[in-house]
């Protein structure tokens, strides 16, 4: 068992109990995200929801088309994280997935992320009711066209049970690169010490 503080309000830490105990914590949890994450996205695999290919294939195969057509690593990290959301965000899951992309990825790829959903939608929002033009409320948006091309060239065709699959060894190192330094988080400066 690991030593721990002794305060029982967070107004009662001290500096010792962050930069002796805490932090180097925080610092070992942090250096293990890329296996949570990696644990969760397999928690896809076998998850048909009804569609051609499991959940966790989709995703491997969004990525595969990625990396197939030159996309950086930072990009297909995102291909392959777009969907992980599914099990938690049954009625959110584009916003799972940008809130762990967040911290390591620029505001054009966390935006396509965060709206892939609602880019998505146009294929099929008007089979269940809804506005397969609801993207539109975005056409003004500097990341529209990268949104709109994610889901035309690797998101809506990654549903093919004879497509090219990649294994998740392939892009796992790529998921250890990106999330191991953060660009973009109140605790990046912190994460120095």
């Amino acid at each position: 068992m690991n030593a721990r503080a002794n305060f029982t309000r967070m107004e009662d830490s001290t500096q010792a109990d962050w930069v002796g105990l805490i932090v180097p914590e925080a610092m070992k949890m942090a250096k293990s995200l890329p296996d949570r994450v990696l644990d969760h996205l397999k928690m896809l695999d076998g998850d048909f929801g009804g569609f051609p290919i499991d959940r966790y294939s989709h995703c491997l195969q969004t990525a595969t088309l990625a990396l197939r057509d030159g996309r950086d690593e930072e990009y297909v990290c995102c291909a392959l994280l777009h969907d992980i959301g599914d099990t938690l965000g049954s009625f959110n899951h584009p916003d799972i997935a940008a809130a762990i992309l967040k911290p390591f990825v620029s505001e054009a790829n966390l935006w396509m992320v965060q709206n892939h959903g609602i880019f998505q939608g146009y294929n099929f929002f008007h089979y269940i009711g809804l506005n397969r033009d609801m993207r539109d409320m975005f056409k003004d948006h500097p990341f529209y066209k990268q949104a709109e091309e994610f889901v035309e060239k690797y998101d809506n065709p990654a549903f093919d049970p004879q497509g090219e699959t990649l294994p998740i060894s392939t892009f796992e190192p790529m998921l250890r690169r990106l999330m191991a330094t953060p660009k973009n988080s109140v605790y990046k400066a912190a994460m120095k010490t």
